[in-house]
């Protein structure tokens, strides 16, 4: 696997971002940030589904002064997430860990100069956020909504934001199609060693966020690219956690939990294995330790996957195998294989801790 490519260390608060640091997942709250408790209630999910970070919209000055008691309250790291009015950065920086704003929507850089010395005077960093469908004037023109024009708003802001003699920064280059967003992350990689925030933007549904997310993120972290991330799905708050977990686990990032492997559904199978895999998924979701699982449902491939699985089940008809390291460790009928497996996957687990 390629190493990451390597970058500045910053924090947020106490949390690393970049460096050797661990990759971060990121989601932001979709209530509204005026109604304090709402949005805590929202950042208290998303700190029990596993987040690391969590943005907040600010869309007004009424949801600004409502970051006093957020900040006050959160179990998690908090990015005030900024468009078109600076003053909503200049009170939020007052209460939060760290800034985001859209260089496309604030306007004039004396503004950005007032949201970098308030930013300074507390140690918070500052996300430079290059949107596709928001590129400053003058780059839309000269490149239009392309990678190249997200490239150049990025060099140019952060070339700004050094001049003021600031470092602490983290980027990052959305659109709405994978296409643009890894070419505009790869484009900008050589070319600065700050940490960079990956995300697809706008990218819809669970199913289409999933796709989208899984292509694009997975082809940058495959490449070494990336130190903090989100999944952008619609209306879901855990799903974008579990999603981003898993594209991190998949992509080699993220040595944590369970990988399963199991059959794909054919006329061969000889048990419920669907019913099988939900309920090992389930029973196990506590487990942090890295481990190959697998349940299979056939003995065309069950043998052949289970002795290179930590634990696996092989299903026959009516009954089964367990085996650990690719020994059989025991022969069950069919309804007690689930009940062993995991007991041995916890064994294993608190074994080879």
């Amino acid at each position: 696997m390629v190493e990451r490519y390597p970058t500045k260390k910053i924090y947020i608060k106490d949390l690393a971002i970049g460096g050797d640091a661990p990759i971060s997942v990121q989601s932001m709250t979709f209530s509204d940030t005026r109604d304090a408790d709402a949005t805590l209630q929202q950042i208290k999910r998303l700190h029990f589904a596993g987040a690391d970070i969590v943005r907040v919209a600010v869309p007004d000055m009424e949801a600004a002064l409502a970051l006093e008691q957020i900040s006050k309250e959160s179990t998690l790291p908090l990015v005030a997430d900024i468009h078109f009015n600076y003053k909503l950065a200049l009170e939020a920086a007052k209460w939060v860990d760290a800034i985001r704003f859209n260089p496309g929507n604030i306007g004039e850089k004396s503004r950005i100069k007032e949201i970098v010395k308030a930013c300074k005077e507390r140690s918070l960093p500052i996300r430079v956020g290059v949107n596709a469908g928001s590129l400053e004037k003058e780059f839309e023109q000269k490149y239009g909504a392309t990678a190249e024009g997200m490239v150049a708003s990025a060099e140019y802001n952060i070339k700004f934001l050094e001049d003021l003699d600031f470092t602490d920064i983290k980027v990052s280059l959305k659109a709405s199609d994978v296409q643009r967003t890894v070419a505009a992350y790869r484009m900008l990689r050589p070319k600065n060693n700050y940490p960079f925030h990956l995300g697809v933007t706008e990218a819809g549904t669970i199913h289409h966020a999933t796709i989208k997310s899984a292509i694009g993120l997975g082809a940058l972290l495959l490449d070494g690219i990336g130190d903090t991330m989100r999944v952008s799905i619609t209306g879901a708050l855990e799903e974008e956690i579990t999603v981003a977990k898993d594209i991190l686990k998949d992509s080699g990032r993220l040595q944590e939990g369970l990988n399963i492997i199991s059959c794909p559904t054919c006329g061969r199978i000889e048990a419920d294995l669907v019913s099988a895999v939900a309920e090992v998924q389930e029973r196990t979701k506590h487990i942090t330790k890295p481990m190959n699982v697998s349940v299979m449902g056939c003995v065309v491939n069950a043998i052949g996957e289970a002795k290179h699985a930590d634990v696996a089940i092989a299903y026959g008809k009516g009954s089964g195998l367990i085996m650990v390291k690719g020994e059989v460790v025991a022969k069950l009928p069919e309804n007690q294989l689930v009940d062993r497996f995991v007991e041995e996957v916890e064994k294993f687990a608190k074994e080879s801790c």
